[in-house]
């Protein structure tokens, strides 16, 4: 009877090397989790954050491999890489009118404020810290500005928004990089009053711009006529002073030609002919007839 008993036992019982297996293998298996545990790897562009049982590491660790506490201590990455993100801004202008924009903002967190950003804001600063300064920066900037002075002047707007919103993060703590403002959305009554008033300035700098050209084109003849008349005024002293002057001008622009002689035609019309016309067309018994134009005549007895 008990070697029947012991019989079943030992054909219910476990072979010595299938356990020896599997007591290796959960060794092995036991070193792999305690390697994988105590070693930890903090990708490119992070900075990461060691917190063992619950307590924060004053010193963030670089990208890269490392070692750690197994078990007990945890690495979590935080990137400092630049980030972008939009959200949308509502504000009143200095003239009550209100202003509906979107902001785009560009920011990073350094390296040194990486350990602080996680204990206080879990890692993600824009929807606790970020955002409200900026939109607290816009508000105060919008209402020292009319609202179609922010649409004309949204560059200034944008560029004083940062400057203050810097101010309030602090730049050392975390970095804000731009603030792109864009959709500027007024009433459609304030929009149509500030296009009928853009309107209404390019007509106005229209009609100035050509009453100015009239005026300098009105002065410019002014001082034409005025040179003008200076001019004749000197040329005509200089040939009252020089008589001699105009022979000279009649020689040096003569092209050639004969002058013009006066004859009598049949019909007792005066005649205009060049010497050379005359020789060659009018009959020689006539010839003597003719004089020139610029000959004196005869005196009288």
């Amino acid at each position: 009877m008990n070697r029947r008993v012991y019989d079943v036992k030992m054909e219910g019982a476990m072979p010595p090397h299938l356990a020896r297996s599997i007591g290796v293998a959960l060794f092995v298996l036991v070193l792999v989790l305690a390697g994988s545990s105590a070693t930890y790897i903090v990708p490119p562009g992070s900075r990461g954050v060691a917190v063992t049982l619950g307590t924060v590491s004053l010193q963030f660790k670089p990208e890269g491999f490392g070692f750690k506490q197994p078990f007990i201590t945890q690495i979590i990455p935080l990137s400092i890489r630049q980030r972008t993100r939009a959200m949308p801004a509502e504000c009143y202008s200095a003239d009550l009118q209100q202003v509906k924009m979107e902001v785009r903002l560009l920011y990073r967190v350094p390296e040194n404020s990486v350990v602080k950003i996680y204990q206080e804001y879990a890692g993600e600063p824009f929807d606790n810290l970020i955002a409200p300064r900026v939109m607290e920066a816009l508000k105060e900037v919008a209402a020292t500005q009319s609202a179609e002075q922010i649409v004309k002047k949204r560059e200034d707007v944008k560029n004083r928004a940062l400057d203050l919103a810097r101010k309030k993060i602090g730049q050392n703590f975390l970095e804000v990089v731009d603030l792109v403002i864009y959709n500027l959305t007024l009433s459609p009554e304030l929009e149509s009053a500030i296009e009928l008033k853009m309107i209404q300035e390019q007509e106005a700098s229209k009609a100035k711009f050509t009453q100015l050209k009239a005026q300098i084109d009105a002065e410019t003849a002014i001082i034409r006529g005025k040179g003008e008349a200076e001019a004749i005024q000197v040329r005509g002293a200089a040939l009252k002073a020089n008589p001699e002057f105009i022979k000279l001008q009649v020689v040096q622009n003569w092209n050639g030609r004969s002058p013009l002689v006066v004859g009598s035609g049949g019909s007792g019309a005066n005649l205009l002919l060049s010497l050379e016309d005359l020789n060659r067309h009018a009959p020689v018994t006539n010839r003597n007839s003719v004089r020139p134009a610029f000959a004196n005549p005869p005196r009288s007895q």
